[in-house]
């Protein structure tokens, strides 16, 4: 297993949150060696990131309505082994704590033997609705992360 650390945490963070999404490699996915084309993975990072955000309330909806854009800043992929057609893989995606107005996400895409296949991270940044970036985090997203770290969010 490789070990990488993207993001570090203090001792004070709660345990990051976690969710997981089931897919299978298409057709039209594939590039002329019959492999996943590596460009779609930041889309399957994105699947991942909105099913979380949708699960825990946090969405990029949820943002929307409470007057903050949260654009990506950052987007990195480590590709260690490829998909292929027809094969069945999870992307989990990982939401690590941050006392910034930032969002912190981790990905890996596995197969179905649990063989991580791709690693990444993106980064989002959080503006309002006059596109200025936020120091600090939207009230409706200091709540839910008061709650993240009372250990009421899991």
């Amino acid at each position: 297993m490789v070990n990488i650390k993207y993001f570090q945490t203090g001792p004070d963070a709660p345990p990051p949150l976690v969710y997981e999404i089931k897919r299978k490699v298409r057709f039209d996915e594939l590039d002329p060696l019959r492999i996943m084309w590596h460009g779609h993975y930041a889309s399957f990072f994105e699947e991942a990131r909105v099913a979380l955000g949708d699960h825990y309330g946090i969405g990029y909806l949820d943002f929307s309505n409470n007057g903050v854009a949260i654009p990506l800043k950052k987007f990195h992929a480590d590709y260690y082994a490829p998909l292929t057609y027809n094969e069945t893989y999870t992307v989990r995606a990982v939401l690590h704590w941050n006392f910034a107005a930032r969002l912190d996400y981790e990905f890996e895409i596995l197969n179905k033997n649990n063989k991580l296949m791709t690693r990444g991270y993106t980064v989002h940044l959080m503006l309002d609705k006059d596109n200025n970036v936020l120091v600090s985090k939207p009230l409706f997203f200091e709540k839910f992360c008061q709650k993240w770290q009372k250990g009421l969010i899991k």
